[in-house]
């Protein structure tokens, strides 16, 4: 998989998740947990041209000859023998693999969530020479990652003419690691070889038989990682995945019009020991980006932050000893209310340049929605520069983090964004989707009331992102948690959040 795009993604997506127990718990000590080749009867001739580092689009199918591989479907990483005759003898021809690159599809200003886009790959395998009478046989070893499901295999000739094809199916692969451990160790879900079209590229997580989220591979190739917590008392407990393309699971997938879809149900064993706690909120937030400093008009420093944390705006090349007004950007409403929304400038303050046309001006992130703000300075009606901050979200601790069952706790969120892909969290509890929370129309603060409910022991909150709504209809992937979110969520780069409360 792709290097994670941030740091508190990567800690989340980790085997060895760094965790710690919540400050002050008297409840039981918390600890940290990690989490054959085919030889080809007759081998290609080596005089064969070496094949291209990226194959030419193919040109339309003209057949010639008969084309078989063996096996004919198998996980990523199979080696597989390709058979092909009647073919002209004495000629090069190129043994190509099929597949897709995937993206999510958003609106040009990036806040309307359109659906999944595929284009066609074709990557080079082999580059063979016939025999005497147009034949050969070689073997090419299936992408270590890709797509799942089936794959053509095309033979072309030099003038990228489709002279054979054959079939290879991808098998889908999923895991869980680790298998074991104490409740709150994280389980990471790991599937290899998703699929990109309908009914095979929307997979489902439910533990113990609760629906708790969306594993999607769009911009990976079809790999997905998840990590839930253990949730119960000791014993069994099951992590089932399942297909569905129409918001929830497709339980007895075996009638219907697709029965050949694989079905996991994977055995995770809560054994005694000291509870696994999430780690401290601060490490949950996204990574801050850097900023730059500002050689003319505006510059932020650092491009990014939490509600409240410190910022330093620098002008450069402006006006000598003029006064500048601050202000920023940002969206006001709802998309449900009836009134809608709409763009609003807010003030930030006043600052006066240097006899270079200079200043820097510190401040702190304001108290509002999420995501990309623009800052604009002026001086009197005219614009003299303009910036960009973004506010990420973040999360403060739970206001009571133990007590008995049916105790009431807050959940409170800050900087929630506004778009179709960043407005909404969507909340599990023990694994078990609840519902969404939505920061659009607060001005990005969530503030939520839940009660706590179960045996005495370890009990989990998670919010995690997803998509709120779109134009898309199958897969109908809305307000859901996007367990796969670290590398495969579309638009914004956001965090999930953890908590833990102890019900004595």
């Amino acid at each position: 998989m792709s290097v994670p795009r941030h740091a508190a993604r990567a800690a989340a997506i980790s085997l060895a998740i760094v965790l710690s127990a919540c400050s002050g718990a008297t409840a039981p000590a918390a600890k940290a947990t990690a989490a054959s080749s085919v030889q080809p009867a007759r081998v290609a001739s080596p005089s064969a041209k070496p094949v291209p580092d990226t194959a030419a689009t193919p040109r339309p199918m003209d057949l010639v000859g008969k084309f078989s591989l063996s096996p004919t479907h198998g996980p990523l990483g199979s080696v597989v023998t390709a058979t092909g005759s009647g073919l002209k003898p004495q000629t090069t021809y190129a043994i190509t693999w099929t597949s897709v690159s995937g993206s999510w599809k958003l609106s040009d200003d990036r806040t309307q969530y359109l659906g999944r886009d595929y284009k066609p790959v074709y990557v080079p395998m082999k580059s063979v020479l016939t025999d005497g009478v147009g034949g050969f046989t070689t073997s090419f070893t299936v992408p270590a990652q890709d797509f799942g499901f089936q794959h053509d295999v095309l033979v072309m000739d030099e003038g990228s003419v489709i002279r054979n094809k054959s079939a290879f199916d991808v098998d889908l692969e999923v895991t869980i690691s680790p298998t074991s451990g104490p409740v709150g160790t994280p389980i990471a879900i790991q599937a290899k070889g998703l699929g990109w079209r309908d009914y095979q590229g929307s997979w489902l997580v439910a533990y113990d038989n609760r629906f708790t989220g969306l594993l999607s591979g769009v911009t990976t190739k079809g790999m997905a990682t998840g990590v839930i917590p253990a949730a119960g008392g000791v014993g069994t407990h099951v992590v089932t995945v399942l297909g569905g393309d129409l918001t929830f699971m497709y339980l007895n997938v075996r009638q219907g019009p697709f029965p050949d879809r694989p079905e996991f149900r994977i055995p995770f064993t809560i054994t005694d020991g000291p509870a696994v706690l999430p780690a401290p909120l601060e490490q949950q937030r996204a990574a801050v980006v850097p900023g730059a400093p500002a050689v003319s008009g505006l510059a932020v420093s650092p491009e990014s932050g939490t509600v409240g944390s410190p910022m330093t705006l620098s002008g450069r090349a402006l006006p000598a000893n003029t006064d500048v007004t601050l202000t920023y950007l940002t969206q006001q409403g709802n998309r449900v209310g009836g009134s809608g929304f709409g763009e609003s400038s807010r003030p930030l303050g006043n600052v006066r340049t240097d006899g270079s046309g200079s200043f820097t001006w510190a401040f702190n992130v304001p108290d509002d929605l999420g995501g990309p703000h623009a800052v604009v300075a002026k001086m009197g009606d005219k614009v003299v520069g303009q910036t960009q901050l973004t506010i990420q979200p973040n999360a403060f601790p739970l206001s009571i983090e133990r007590g008995p069952s049916g105790t009431q706790t807050k959940v409170h969120l800050k900087g929630v964004g506004w778009t179709e892909t960043a407005n909404v969290y969507m909340v599990t509890y023990d694994n078990g989707y609840l519902g969404y929370v939505c920061g659009f129309n607060s001005a990005g603060d969530i503030d939520m009331t839940l009660p706590m409910t179960g045996e005495k022991g370890w009990h989990f909150i998670d919010m995690y992102p997803g998509i709120y709504k779109g134009k898309e209809t199958q897969p109908f992937n809305y307000r859901m948690p996007q367990l796969s979110y670290a590398r495969d969520h579309p638009g914004e780069d956001l965090p999930a959040f953890h908590f833990a409360f102890y019900v004595e």
